[in-house]
């Protein structure tokens, strides 16, 4: 009895051929993994689709909807640098456009603009030439002056700097 269990155990008949219930089983198993692997692909599909090209519709003309941006244009300010007494004296000219979120913006900046020529003056007037060179030499000078502007124009709010011309000579 116990020899006989063991084979029913391993899967074989007494005439020693395999029995059918053991490769169905397996036949569900690959048939349930392998409508699992197709039903996730499917799903990535549907995502990847919805992700990549459902929203392109929408968001077909970009121009109409950027929101339109202001500038105020501010007068060239020559300045001179700072050098030390045996040095020839050098200049900065430059030239700048305030970036601005709304028109009325303006109307609050316009009187105030005294105030951001003379932040700006002081603040060149104390640079080196060396100070100006290179890209991170520039990109200082623009966060100090927006920094600067900012300040002497609160509650209104420069947004960025625009250099129009930048001349050391």
């Amino acid at each position: 009895m116990a020899e006989e269990e063991q084979v029913k155990e391993e899967g074989l008949e007494e005439n020693g051929e395999a029995s059918e219930e053991q490769p169905v089983k397996s036949k569900k198993k690959l048939f349930i993994f392998a409508g699992a692997g197709v039903l996730l692909l499917l799903i990535a599909a549907g995502a990847a689709y919805f992700f990549l090209f459902a929203g392109a519709g929408k968001d077909a003309d970009p121009i109409e909807q950027a929101e339109p941006v202001f500038f105020y244009n501010m007068e060239t300010l020559t300045v001179n640098l700072a050098t030390s007494g045996d040095e020839i004296q050098k200049f900065l000219k430059i030239s700048v456009s305030l970036e601005l979120e709304k028109e009325s913006m303006m109307e609050i900046i316009t009187p105030r603009m005294v105030r951001v020529q003379d932040a700006f003056q002081v603040y060149l007037r104390e640079l080196r030439p060396s100070d100006l060179e290179g890209s991170a030499g520039i990109y200082r000078l623009k966060q100090e002056l927006l920094k600067r502007v900012n300040l002497a124009i609160y509650p209104a709010k420069v947004e960025n700097i625009l250099f129009k011309e930048i001349l050391v000579q």
